[in-house]
């Protein structure tokens, strides 16, 4: 189990780094896909299966597409010459070192160094009560008196925000009289 977290961690660390170092965006963004999709690899070993569908849908079924429309629509205003680097490199070097220093060391305090890695819910009540909670949920979602009202304006907004960007980004049609 161990050398399965250590290879999802592995894949969305570089992934992650890569999404920051990368010069093209596109590529970046592609990285982003995999570092998000390592990310539910870990929330899978965690044994937290709904985290894990929501960072799937919510992360790299929308968030994820919904940039890499933009850089397309976007491609003609990328076109700069630009240096992507600016004189202050090395002080955003300094304070990503020290913000990596501070969090380890905050890791270090709160985790136990033990050597073993329990399971986060391995109380079988804690286990079932974590279930009720995403079956009362979801039930809440769908039922008629709570939530369906703001689920579907959520969802006609989003419809609402998906035609005008295709209105947008359509191009322009030129009158031929």
């Amino acid at each position: 189990m161990q050398v399965i977290f250590i290879f999802v961690s592995a894949i969305t660390l570089i992934s992650a780094i890569m999404v920051v170092t990368n010069r093209n965006l596109f590529h970046a963004a592609l990285y982003m896909m995999v570092s998000f999709l390592g990310v539910a690899g870990l929330y899978v070993l965690l044994e937290t299966g709904f985290m894990a569908a929501t960072q799937l849908l919510v992360y790299i079924g929308a968030i994820s597409i919904l940039v890499i429309f933009a850089i397309m629509m976007t491609r003609r205003l990328m076109q700069t010459t630009e240096s992507p680097f600016n004189s202050q490199w090395v002080w955003g070097g300094v304070a990503s070192v020290f913000v990596f220093v501070l969090l380890i060391a905050v890791i270090v305090q709160v985790l136990p160094l033990n050597g073993g890695f329990a399971p986060p819910y391995s109380d079988p009540a804690v286990a079932e009560a974590i279930d009720n909670n995403v079956v009362t949920l979801g039930k809440a979602f769908v039922d008629s008196e709570q939530y369906v009202l703001p689920f579907e304006l959520a969802s006609v907004l989003l419809l609402v925000a998906l035609v005008g960007a295709i209105i947008v980004a359509r191009p322009d049609v030129e009158d031929e009289a």
